[in-house]
């Protein structure tokens, strides 16, 4: 609920006319920050594979690579491939052969495939710790009919999938409910900390985030490898695990919900006894009663308010377990990659923070509207505050999150990413505008005569209290005396006991009931609450699918890579050729860069480069161009020798944009020579 305190008429006005040019401001930030994007990505994307997807080759490559938008963690099973008949072919070692920001891996073949169709099937664990997987064929000589299905099924998903996204769910959820309940008690209601029903709200939502961190961390091994729940009791894949990024979150995310522990035994031990002890004046604070605080710090009595130093200590010390709890899924997720993590960990902690005291303080409220009849307006107003403030913090670091993850407008619509976040705003748009209802609630709660407590009955203190002290100065009722009797006797009858428990179990939840509905500005505040609780759940669950999904940044930069390297405006063409000539140290690899890979002058660099990385120089490399679409070509060119394994030519020119081929003939030696060749797109 995001409503605000009543204020003076001068201040509301004001604050109304600063709504529309805040409105202004954020839409002008957002367009600028969409303007100035820059290609990055979070979930890593496959940018190319060499051989490509669907490519022909004439002779058997000597190994299979594969390139990355970002850091990829692979093992040695990483990548397969695999016959026609589906028998493997590889040498199951993975090879690194990232440089720079290159990031590429690759396998190498057996030597002396025979022709036909070839299934290459990888799997790795992108740098925000979601699993990603694929597959594609090539072919050698001609494509041949295959027994290898390329696989449907992603990674991370089946049951296993089911079960991780289900665990990680009731983590944001339990986050939620800890934090934002907590921060509604010593910010909002510091009575609260006593009430035995928002002590079970905080209890219950720690229980959940450690039981779901735990299983989160016993499933990641089947989540991000075979997808079978019987790998849970491997305990070498789960010794891997704890040395992975997203490992070492979990296990210091269980380490900080020890320190939570403790926050909450003294929260609802010492700091509940001293508040209840206090009285609700010098508790919670009445708007009088804080003011005298402020001065002189003691309540109207004019003694010491002994919970203050108590609730400052608290505070820091839940702010600081609650921003380490949220870094562990900054450090582990997509703000840790991309563009600007600097920026983006320390907004996504701030991200979750606000969600946490918005929504969480929500639930907190609701409890506290539907169990505790005796919430202050106070405290309904104080969370209208924090509310309001979460909600801008919220708004500023999802504008920025969310041109980080999208980067252009396209994706806004034109990808999974973008469609769930555009739902989620509008989910945030309707819990807005139900707490606007909830506003109106509040300022009629707030602005309604003491009068009317008083008209609608006894509350359930005063029923407490006459309870407990009887008047007998006057004549009683012979049945009232037996009632009476009965709720401080203990029959010797157990049954008769635990029906007079019952029984009196049920009068005083009517009592309470009663004094709930007899406000019914208080009962309508808890309607418009509750449907602000419902939708946050739901809000909840389309966040944790977000975090999971393929941000529209990867996505734009998968689905442009075609079967043909495209040449990118104001980019080098840049390109990988496996080759084997057969002899004595035939085999290696050449890099090609074609800058800027457009019509008209080009300057070409060719690299050679032995199986272990290292320069290899080579008797002779020639180059030829060829456009079969226009039948130019093929166009012969002989780069000059610049360094050891390092080839140069200057002015090279293609006439007309298409699908060039680049043929590149490699000798190592007198007699042994080949021929490697790939299309490029020229635009």
């Amino acid at each position: 609920m995001t409503a605000t305190a009543p204020a003076p008429s001068t201040a509301r006005a004001r604050a109304t006319a600063l709504l529309p040019r805040l409105a202004l401001v954020l839409a002008a930030l957002l367009a600028t920050l969409f303007t100035v994007a820059s290609p990055a990505t979070a979930h890593a994307a496959l940018t190319a594979s060499d051989p490509e997807d669907g490519a022909v080759v004439a002779t058997a490559p000597a190994q299979v690579t594969l390139s990355f938008s970002e850091q990829v963690a692979m093992g040695d099973d990483s990548i397969r491939v695999l016959d026609p008949q589906g028998k493997r072919v590889d040498t199951g070692e993975l090879r690194d052969m990232c440089s720079g920001n290159t990031v590429r891996y690759g396998t190498a073949l057996h030597a002396g495939l025979p022709n036909g169709t070839y299934t290459v099937a990888w799997q790795a664990i992108s740098a925000d710790s979601h699993p990603i997987s694929g597959a594609f064929t090539f072919s050698v000589g001609a494509p041949s009919a295959t027994d290898v299905s390329l696989p449907t099924a992603q990674a991370g998903g089946g049951p296993v999938g089911i079960a991780y996204g289900i665990a990680r769910y009731l983590s944001y959820a339990g986050f939620t409910v800890l934090v934002g309940g907590a921060a509604f008690i010593l910010l909002c209601w510091r009575r609260g900390a006593a009430e035995r029903p928002l002590q079970k709200l905080v209890v219950r939502a720690w229980v959940t985030l450690t039981v779901a961190t735990l299983a989160m961390l016993v499933l990641r091994t089947p989540y991000t490898g075979s997808g079978n729940f019987s790998d849970v009791f491997d305990l070498d894949g789960l010794r891997a695990v704890l040395e992975t990024k997203t490992g070492a979150s979990l296990v210091s995310r269980l380490l900080l919900l020890g320190a939570a522990a403790l926050f909450v035994a003294v929260l609802f031990g010492v700091y509940a006894r001293r508040v209840a002890g206090a009285g609700p004046d010098e508790a919670d604070g009445a708007e009088e009663t804080d003011k005298a605080d402020a001065n002189d710090g003691t309540d109207e009595t004019g003694k010491p308010d002994d919970t203050s130093d108590l609730t400052f200590g608290l505070a820091m010390g839940g702010a600081v377990v609650a921003g380490g709890i949220a870094a562990t899924w900054a450090l582990s997720e997509h703000a840790s990659t991309g563009i600007q993590p600097g920026i983006a960990m320390p907004a996504d902690i701030l991200h979750l923070m606000a969600v946490a005291t918005w929504l969480g303080g929500l639930a907190a409220l609701l409890v506290a509207l539907h169990k505790v009849p005796g919430i202050e307006r106070a405290a309904v107003r104080r969370f209208s505050t924090v509310a309001f403030v979460s909600v801008l913090v919220l708004a500023v670091t999802g504008i920025y999150q969310s041109w980080r993850q999208l980067g252009s407008w396209s994706a806004l619509t034109g990808t999974e990413y973008g469609q769930l976040l555009l739902l989620k705003v509008a989910l945030v748009a309707v819990l807005l505008g139900i707490a606007y209802v909830s506003r109106k609630w509040t300022a009629r709660l707030a602005d309604a005569p003491v009068a009317r407590a008083a008209a609608a009955g006894p509350t359930s203190d005063d029923v407490s209290r006459e309870t407990a002290s009887p008047d007998r100065s006057g004549d009683t009722d012979p049945a009232d005396v037996s009632r009476e009797t009965e709720s401080v006797t203990v029959p010797a009858d157990p049954q008769r006991a635990a029906q007079l428990a019952r029984q009196r179990a049920a009068r005083e939840s009517a009592r309470e009931k009663q004094v709930r509905d007899a406000d019914p500005d208080r009962a309508g505040l808890r309607r418009s609450v509750l449907a602000e609780a419902a939708i946050a759940v739901i809000l909840l669950a389309v966040t944790t699918v977000l975090t999971s999904t393929e941000p529209g940044r990867a996505v734009e930069q998968e689905t442009g890579r075609g079967s043909s390297a495209a040449a990118v405006p104001d980019r080098a063409v840049k390109i990988t050729l496996p080759f084997d000539t057969g002899g004595q140290n035939g085999k290696g690899s050449v890099r090609l860069e074609l800058d800027p890979g457009r019509v008209g002058a080009n300057t070409l660099h060719l690299w050679s480069d032995s199986p272990d990385g290292t320069p290899l120089d080579l008797p002779e490399i020639k180059v030829a161009f060829t456009l079969p679409a226009k039948d130019i070509g093929p166009l012969p060119l002989v780069p000059e020798q610049a360094a050891p394994g390092h080839w140069t030519a200057s002015g090279v020119q293609l006439p007309l944009a298409g699908e060039w081929r680049i043929d590149v003939t490699v000798r190592t030696s007198e007699i042994d020579q080949t021929t490697v060749q790939k299309t490029v797109k020229i635009g």
